[in-house]
């Protein structure tokens, strides 16, 4: 079977993908993932094709470049209105984003870009995420549970911050920070049967 490497340092990716059933190899891309005056879409396809193609460029220069490799990227953003919230600098930057989520309806895509034997696949998948009202002592709440600090808007869906979700439209698995579903349907199934 081919061997699949996710270019990300992700736990919630790397749970996804062994969720439905993938033996894969981990590798952290270190490409840049500043992103500027592009369109939500275009801007998650961009990351994910940079994480991916830095991963492949890592396995070339350890002499792997001719594995028979499937390389998955994936970025996750969080859009509202015409803002990009990423992660938070620090507390306050957290305090602000879930400030401006609160009793709101937000976008969050994810882009995919998937390399093998010189092919490349991307795809950008949104879902409309509703967060209830917060309060301020909710807020503060969330900022002392620590899981704000590493996530795109500021939170995590799959964490504490389900309380606060009023209701989404599309694929949870995607605010999650992988459509495997789609990912599956569209890229993998199709190259691991080859």
């Amino acid at each position: 079977m081919r061997k699949i490497i996710l270019a990300s340092a992700s736990p919630r990716r790397r749970e996804l993908l062994a969720q439905i059933g993938l033996d894969f190899e981990v590798l952290t891309s270190e490409a840049d993932e500043s992103v500027h005056a592009l369109e939500p879409a275009a801007a998650c396809r961009e990351l994910a094709a940079r994480k991916a193609e830095a991963v492949r460029e890592h396995l070339v220069r350890e002499g792997r470049g001719n594995e028979d490799l499937i390389i998955v990227g994936a970025d996750t953003i969080v859009v509202l209105g015409n803002e990009i919230l990423g992660k938070p600098h620090d507390p306050e930057d957290a305090a602000r984003m879930l400030r401006l989520l609160s009793g709101r309806g937000h976008e969050v895509w994810t882009g995919v870009c998937v390399l093998s034997a010189g092919e490349r696949v991307s795809f950008a998948e949104k879902t409309d995420v509703y967060v209830a009202r917060l309060t301020e002592e909710d807020i503060a709440f969330y900022l002392s549970t620590g899981e704000p600090f590493d996530k795109a808007g500021s939170y995590g869906i799959q964490g504490m911050f389900a309380r606060y979700i009023e209701k989404i439209d599309g694929d949870y698995n995607n605010v999650v920070g992988l459509p495997v579903g789609r990912l599956w349907r569209d890229c993998l199934k199709g190259l691991l049967e080859e």
